[in-house]
């Protein structure tokens, strides 16, 4: 299992070693050092000082990673509700090719972020200008076959019904008239576990998926994570009335709703290869999606 990729695609060797490279050129310590996520990047929290490291997943470009410190420096300088950068004068790091960036650690109550909180800073994000840099356009539907492509854990007759859904959406999505700003700049995957409590209210954090798109994307993610991930409808509820539009009540949820859905289970297809615990997960939820079950509770992963 060692030689294995397990974190951010990574084996627990490279982590390692990025992580001990890492804090030597940022004058921090290693040992103590927490994983505290690695489905996608390697997030792990340093003792000494304490902050948050998030190595960039494996094969990440680091000029997305530098985009992404540009933008968020952007944020902090209008008094945004992001969670911070830590130095961001030195960042991103880059260790061997791969890009790491640090952020402030923000302790957290056992209470997770109410859904109707994301509704305010999700909002703001929508209304901003256009920022001193450049975000690409968000392309769901690629984004899905480039995940199918690099998929190797599902059946064959799995992988062929993705492909099918993925083409019968696209041709459903170029029928869709959406109701907000086109050319927004979304988050791209807001949910309960990318914000996070400060002592200034609730903020945003995680911005890989940053684009420009419609604010319905954010807005259905949301949806899809109360209905799927047990926080229930009133939840939703809550924060369609706080954010002031209910994604279900528009005439294009039911498809960007089944593409939300595809595009988490092809993602996670891709990130699940060496974790046959997770795979099944992902098994379960493709034919979840046969059945048309769209109520089913589904594991984080």
């Amino acid at each position: 299992m060692n030689g294995a990729p397990i974190h951010g695609g990574f084996t627990e060797a490279e982590l390692s070693h990025l992580l001990h490279r890492a804090c030597e050129t940022a004058g921090f310590r290693a040992d103590g050092a927490v994983i505290v996520r690695g489905q996608t990047n390697a997030v792990i929290r340093l003792q000494a000082p304490p902050v948050i490291m998030k190595i960039a997943r494996a094969g990440t470009d680091p000029g997305e990673v530098e985009r992404t410190v540009r933008f968020v420096s952007w944020l902090m300088d209008l008094g945004f509700p992001t969670v911070p950068l830590y130095k961001r004068d030195i960042q991103p790091l880059i260790i061997d090719g791969h890009a790491i960036t640090l952020w402030d650690y923000l302790p957290q109550p056992p209470e997770p972020v109410p859904t109707e909180a994301l509704a305010k800073p999700l909002s703001r994000l929508h209304s901003l200008n256009q920022p001193p840099v450049a975000l690409p356009r968000s392309d769901a539907i690629e984004a899905i076959r480039r995940s199918l492509r690099a998929t190797t854990l599902l059946p064959e007759a799995d992988l062929r019904f993705l492909q099918e859904r993925a083409d019968l959406l696209e041709s459903k999505l170029a029928n869709v008239q959406y109701a907000l700003n086109p050319d927004a700049i979304t988050q791209g995957d807001p949910h309960h576990r990318n914000a996070l409590h400060s002592s200034e209210g609730v903020v945003l954090c995680d911005w890989d998926s940053l684009s420009i798109s419609q604010p319905e994307w954010d807005l259905i993610t949301i949806e899809v994570h109360c209905r799927r991930f047990g926080y229930g409808q009133a939840a939703y509820d809550n924060f369609a009335q706080a954010y002031g539009f209910d994604v279900t009540a528009w005439s294009g949820y039911h498809a960007l709703r089944d593409l939300r859905e595809l595009r988490m289970i092809s993602t996670n297809a891709r990130k699940s290869t060496y974790a046959p615990e997770k795979a099944a997960e992902v098994i379960r939820r493709v034919d979840d999606l046969r059945h048309g079950d769209h109520t089913m509770a589904w594991n984080i992963l």
